[in-house]
């Protein structure tokens, strides 16, 4: 099974992610895709990390998230990503203009043959007030049509807002 949680900036996303991982009885192996280009950004990760549990299995991919999927798939085990707009970000911003394209075709060619189940968690960065910069336009861009092909493809979508996971497709 595939679920998606989206949300905004401190929506709860991830906790509840984490929650439903924890509630899945399953083994469970988390790819973090975030990069740590400053001290902020370092301050999260750090907090992220404390927050999961030391036996599950972690693993730091920015870029590569199909080849990490395939190579710690396996039966009876969920994986979490968080999160993809980070990944988005990170494949963006690659000297390599083409690797955003590859990578998410990669990805979707990945997703139909997992035999984990599988919990995505990104932002939903389509809400607000569209950007002036153009590559934060193609950011929001890619970052919705992402989102749009995997809500189509998820057995389960959730958002969330202040904390509270609205259902928007799936179990109620």
């Amino acid at each position: 099974m595939i679920q998606l949680i989206l949300g905004g900036a401190r929506s709860g996303k991830s906790r509840f992610a984490e929650q439903a991982a924890k509630d899945s009885n399953l083994n469970v192996t988390y790819i973090a895709t975030a990069q740590a280009f400053d001290r902020e950004m370092q301050t999260r990760i750090d907090h992220h990390q404390a927050q999961r549990p030391k036996h599950w299995t972690a693993i730091e991919e920015p870029l590569y998230l199909a080849e990490s999927l395939m190579r710690v798939d396996q039966p009876n085990q969920l994986i979490l990503v968080d999160c993809l707009t980070l990944w988005m970000n990170n494949l963006l911003m690659h000297e390599n203009a083409e690797l955003q394209s590859q990578e998410c075709l990669k990805l979707f060619e990945v997703l139909a043959g997992l035999q984990s189940e599988l919990i995505l968690v990104s932002n939903e960065t389509g809400l607000g007030v569209i950007p002036m910069g153009e590559i934060s336009r193609k950011f929001v861009d890619e970052s919705g049509r992402l989102h749009q092909q995997l809500g189509q493809i998820a057995e389960k979508v959730v958002f969330c807002v202040a904390g509270f996971p609205m259902m928007l497709k799936g179990e109620k």
